[in-house]
């Protein structure tokens, strides 16, 4: 089949004839709209099609139509292709109202003060006036010490937010406002190996025994540490349960909700975890099980909750619980951790009492994967080879032959000349 001609101009500029030979007519529109002032390639505008789908039939109405796009392509000039839009303006009018509809509303809450932060640092210039030495001179600033003028961010901290700063200049090129990210000239800064503090099973010991548990509110600061320590559970996920999330009978703890918290009277039970292994069934101990019934009780004579850590029926917050680790641990005179730190301590826990296996500690702990497990707690298992080596000696029993059993001949004998 003969394919169609699409050149025949009609005599009206930037309206084309698409098939000369077909019975009825049939247009299409194509034009130039100047330049993209940020990369310097040429807009060009076509359209085989009307708004709504249908072909273009008459030079009226593609002429029309032509009209309209133009209209639309100065408004998309002037908003998409401002040659002098500063970095904070593409900040607070694209990429933040973006990123906040591509995120968790907690991820979002987290990472906006930081992305606020990166704004204001390029808030002068131009999108296309950031240079690799702009782009060098932040990421010096991000590794230098406070004292020196610097963030005094971790290694760590300042890779993710030199690494945010990259992706902000990558929608910038996906949205055709840069022709290219200047960041990728600047070399990439490395994570580093990030350690978060936790408690040994000892140090755990020493804190509990700082709680009254006869004190009603000091009573509820003891099974919220117990229940982290010895389960593993996310900060926001322990926040977000409910009684009906313990199977006394079946001795397990059903995790299926984060908490979202913005204060006492705005918070949000999300019917979801940080990711999709988070959701799971962990099995309790005893110990754990008695606790969490003694708790229970005593919660029940002050008041009525759903939520398992409450002594008000308000949900607890994660600065409530930094405050109780950081009371305590004073107290213990041990070194104090973040209320992360209490899912390694269980982790840490697990490796070092039991030997725990890799994939059953992913499993406890809601990975997505061992892999991530690996990246996170290899560092807590022992040696195995130094183990295995240790294991290896004297295992096989060593007795070697008291006479020779084979006579060699040939090329298979060795000659042994003796030199005086």
């Amino acid at each position: 089949m003969k394919k169609p001609k699409i050149n025949r101009t009609t005599g009206h500029t930037g309206i084309y004839l698409y098939d000369p030979s077909a019975s009825k007519p049939r247009y299409y529109i194509q034009f130039r709209y100047g330049k993209n002032p940020n990369t310097g390639k040429s807009i060009t505008i076509k359209k085989m099609t009307d708004k709504d789908g249908s072909h273009l039939t008459t030079i009226a109405r593609a002429k029309q139509y032509m009209e309209e796009l133009k209209v639309e392509a100065d408004v998309d000039k002037k908003l998409s292709y401002n040659n002098h839009m500063l970095y904070s303006d593409f900040m607070d009018n694209v990429y933040i109202p973006a990123y906040k509809t591509e995120v968790q509303h907690s991820t979002f809450s987290v990472r906006k003060q930081t992305l606020l932060t990166m704004r204001n640092r390029f808030a002068g210039k131009a999108l296309k006036d950031i240079t690799a030495h702009d782009v060098q001179n932040y990421r010096t600033y991000l590794l230098t010490a406070k004292e020196d003028g610097g963030t005094g961010y971790s290694q760590a901290y300042a890779s993710l937010v030199f690494g945010m700063f990259r992706k902000t200049l990558d929608k910038a090129v996906e949205l055709d406002f840069l022709d290219s990210n200047i960041s990728k000239k600047i070399k990439a800064i490395p994570k580093g190996k990030a350690t978060v503090p936790y408690w040994t099973k000892k140090e755990f010991e020493k804190v509990i025994q700082q709680i009254y548990v006869k004190d009603y509110y000091q009573h509820l600061n003891f099974v919220m540490l117990w229940v982290y320590f010895m389960t593993g559970i996310r900060v926001n996920e322990g926040c977000a349960l409910y009684w009906r999330d313990v199977d006394f009978k079946k001795k397990q703890l059903r995790i299926q909700h984060m908490l979202i918290y913005k204060n006492k009277n705005e918070w949000n039970r999300k019917n979801h975890t940080k990711t999709a292994g988070g959701k799971r069934i962990i099995s309790l101990d005893d110990d754990t099980i008695q606790i969490l019934k003694d708790w229970k009780q005593k919660q029940a004579t002050q008041t009525k909750s759903n939520f398992i850590f409450s002594y008000n029926a308000h949900p607890m917050t994660k600065s409530t619980i930094s405050r109780i680790i950081n009371r305590y641990s004073k107290l213990a005179v041990v070194h104090k951790i973040q209320a992360k730190g209490l899912r390694h301590s269980h982790a840490s826990y697990l490796i070092n009492e039991f030997n725990i296996d890799i994939l059953m500690l992913s499993r406890r702990l809601g990975h997505s994967g061992p892999e991530i497990t690996l990246k996170h707690y290899s560092h807590l298992y022992p040696n195995r080879d130094e183990l295995i080596a240790q294991k290896m000696t004297g295992n096989i029993n060593i007795k070697t032959a008291d006479m020779n059993h084979i006579k060699f001949n040939g090329n298979q004998s060795i000659a042994i000349r003796c030199c005086c």
